[in-house]
């Protein structure tokens, strides 16, 4: 049943994504456009998921158990870090260039358009990197205490 929940979910948010047009990359490079050709359309698409999720969160709240798992997965975590603000430089810096982000290019990808396939294959890249090295690059780095060596004959020993 889990896995049956998590794909009509997925069916809702692609088909809101398509009805919005935030699949659509000219699109969504006129909502960046702040100083040219504005499209403030997408705005008011933000605004209603807020309202949404906002909603959805808070009959959650009042819920003592999911319907389709045993417990909530609520986030442990709400500092904010390194990782959090480069990841979030780094997928604006690409939505703004590309105008296009994961999801909706994972909607897109059913057309198989040549530069989506290419912007997959670069955001998959992109996560098995991260998974592989990107860990070490975000650790706290720490002063390891030295090991101990084994004392050196001094001269006056000699």
């Amino acid at each position: 049943m889990p896995v049956l929940a998590s794909f009509t979910c997925g069916l809702i948010f692609g088909a809101g994504l398509l009805i919005s047009g935030m699949t659509d990359p000219q699109k969504v490079l006129g909502f960046l456009d702040l100083f040219g050709a504005w499209d403030a359309t997408l705005a008011f698409v933000m605004a209603g998921a807020v309202a949404v999720t906002a909603s959805g969160f808070a009959v959650a709240r009042r819920r003592t158990a999911p319907t389709f798992s045993a417990r909530f997965l609520w986030p442990d975590r709400n500092d904010i870090d390194a990782p959090l603000v480069g990841g979030a430089i780094l997928f604006g810096i690409g939505w703004g260039l590309a105008g296009i982000c994961p999801g909706p290019a994972l909607v897109n990808l059913a057309g198989l358009s040549l530069p989506i396939v290419v912007f997959v294959i670069a955001m998959l890249a992109g996560m098995i990197g991260q998974n592989l090295f990107g860990k070490n690059l975000w650790r706290p780095r720490t002063m390891a205490p030295r090991a101990e060596t084994a004392s050196l004959p001094s001269r006056a020993d000699g």
